[in-house]
């Protein structure tokens, strides 16, 4: 991920290096050189790149010997941990718009993670996808994010609408039980999804807390932060976030570039100075799903040559095999 596509809210890492210190590990002296004085006056780390964040979780996790080190940050983000989102939530008349603008203005609280609302009959689905991959720190990030989306939705609607499942598409680790009982509702692993699941049923029951003039003025602050974030990313990141918007249907280089309010040519010629392309995004996003579905075991390569958009069993094949060295069905095996 380029730096310039990376965006973290430093109050996210002061959780991160606060849970550290509370579990008695020093701070790691790289991390203390990069702190500056904040807006109270206390040092806080302003910045980091995304290495600089990968670093961080992977040492944090070493050294307090902690696999589960991402399910007790997410535990500990309260409401107020995210900005004027979380504000905008617990502002919203009803559950459907509180998790309609988590869908439409998540960025602004962090790039790691996107976010779509898929309802499905009875149930409503909030489903996280990475942008880019997270490689190693993957469980990390997904657990601690989807704990404190998951605690947010509790705490607008008091309870009335319970998470009823909750899917990550790596494997169970040795700290599912903690997992569970954190989440209070199944926890299910090696999923071809990543979120949770709740009841359709509520999603319109008015909120308690809901204040329309307040959830005006907060989401006039969201669009202004999402266009201030939008305007410094680079549009190759703003393109890979449309087609994994759109799985299972990639939209055209056309589609995308007027989605994108710019002609096809500006498309190509402006991804072309980033260097890269419309087909090379393509394919970095279907080698990155088809991997991880083959991993999950959920569906069939038919299927998955399918939800990646190859009409042929064989292309899919050839096209695995050009990226992994391997057939995906050895890949599987």
């Amino acid at each position: 991920m380029a730096d310039t596509d990376f965006f973290l809210p430093s109050q996210y890492v002061q959780q991160i290096a606060g849970q550290m210190t509370r579990m008695g590990v020093r701070l790691p002296d790289w991390l203390l050189q990069l702190q500056r004085p904040g807006l109270n006056g206390e040092l806080e780390v302003q910045h980091l790149s995304f290495a600089d964040f990968q670093r961080l979780v992977r040492e944090a996790i070493a050294l307090t010997g902690e696999p589960a080190f991402g399910l007790l940050v997410g535990e500990r983000l309260l409401v107020h941990s995210h900005g004027i989102l979380g504000y905008a939530a617990v502002n919203s008349l009803s559950l459907r718009q509180a998790l309609q603008l988590m869908e439409r203005y998540f960025l602004v609280r962090t790039s790691l993670l996107s976010v779509q609302v898929v309802t499905d009959g009875a149930l409503t689905r909030l489903v996280f996808s990475e942008p880019h991959p997270l490689g190693d720190i993957r469980m990390p990030v997904m657990e601690a994010v989807i704990l404190t989306i998951k605690n947010l939705v509790d705490y607008v609607t008091l309870g009335v609408c319970q998470v009823a499942t909750v899917s990550f598409p790596f494997e169970a680790p040795a700290h599912a039980d903690l997992a569970r009982e954190l989440f209070g509702c199944e926890v299910r692993y090696g999923s071809d999804w990543t979120g949770f699941a709740l009841s359709s049923e509520h999603l319109d029951q008015p909120l308690r807390s809901g204040n329309p003039e307040a959830l005006r003025e907060a989401e006039q602050l969201c669009q202004q932060e999402l266009a201030k974030l939008t305007r410094q990313q680079t549009l190759s990141a703003r393109v890979r976030r449309l087609m994994l918007e759109k799985q299972g249907g990639f939209p055209t280089l056309q589609v995308s570039a007027r989605l994108l309010n710019m002609t096809p040519r500006t498309l190509h010629r402006r991804l072309q100075d980033e260097g890269t392309s419309y087909r090379d995004i393509l394919e970095d996003i279907r080698h990155h799903l088809a991997v991880e579905h083959i991993k999950a075991g959920k569906l069939t390569l038919q299927e998955v040559a399918y939800m990646l958009g190859y009409d042929d069993l064989s292309n899919f094949r050839r096209a695995f095999k050009r990226w992994e060295g391997v057939a995906p069905s050895a890949f599987r095996a």
